[in-house]
């Protein structure tokens, strides 16, 4: 696996707009995902932020899965996020997400032959046996992190190259999981604001 240090230099920034669908976590639709979307749009993009929670959020993980599951669970969730974006993918997009949301993000991108990039924010998914993408890739993680282990994501990221994408991973030690979320106790200010200028430069790139 690859491990990229904080290289972004915001000097040389392009101007570019790309649409991204930005998916929350099992926290619900926080203020943090609307920050996280008006910095991206402060930056020229159009940004999308699908409630996938019918406006119910969370202060703590176990509440939020636990809702999830009254919900009809993983597989409900992801069939909301493709209702979701349907009216949106001829455009060609760009997913994004938070944790659980970094996994729906990374579901519907490898099922999206439109799709320009993926950049997943403390969370991935498993991948089919036959999957295959030529998009950009890029993950943003704690290290260590609980929920997405060494050895997961050593399987992640052969996975995911063995299918074809472009990954980049870039990782922040001490941080807690959900490291960009101001009002949790995860939050690293650093880590998130590395995280975010790294993240800005990726979206650049998606759009070229």
């Amino acid at each position: 696996m690859r491990d990229h240090g904080w290289v972004a230099d915001l000097s040389r920034r392009t101007p570019a707009v790309a649409q991204i669908v930005l998916f929350h976590s099992a926290y619900g639709l926080r203020p943090a995902v609307h920050a996280a979307a008006e910095r991206l749009r402060g930056a020229g993009h159009t940004v999308h932020t699908p409630d996938l929670f019918d406006g119910r959020t969370f202060d703590d993980i176990e509440a939020g899965l636990a809702y999830q599951e009254e919900l009809g669970g993983s597989d409900e969730l992801l069939r909301r996020a493709v209702t979701a974006v349907a009216p949106l993918a001829d455009g060609g997009l760009v997913y994004a997400g938070f944790s659980l949301g970094g996994s729906l993000a990374q579901n519907l991108a490898l099922a999206d032959e439109k799709a320009r990039g993926l950049l997943l924010l403390h969370g991935t998914s498993d991948l089919r046996e036959d999957a295959a993408t030529d998009i950009p890739v890029q993950l943003h993680v704690a290290e260590p992190d609980p929920f997405e282990t060494e050895d997961w994501l050593n399987a992640w990221y052969l996975q995911m190259r063995k299918a074809g994408a472009d990954v980049e991973v870039h990782r922040y030690r001490g941080a807690g999981h959900l490291f960009t979320d101001a009002e949790l106790a995860d939050y690293d200010a650093e880590a998130a604001e590395r995280a975010w200028a790294v993240a800005l430069d990726f979206l650049v790139e998606c759009d070229h």
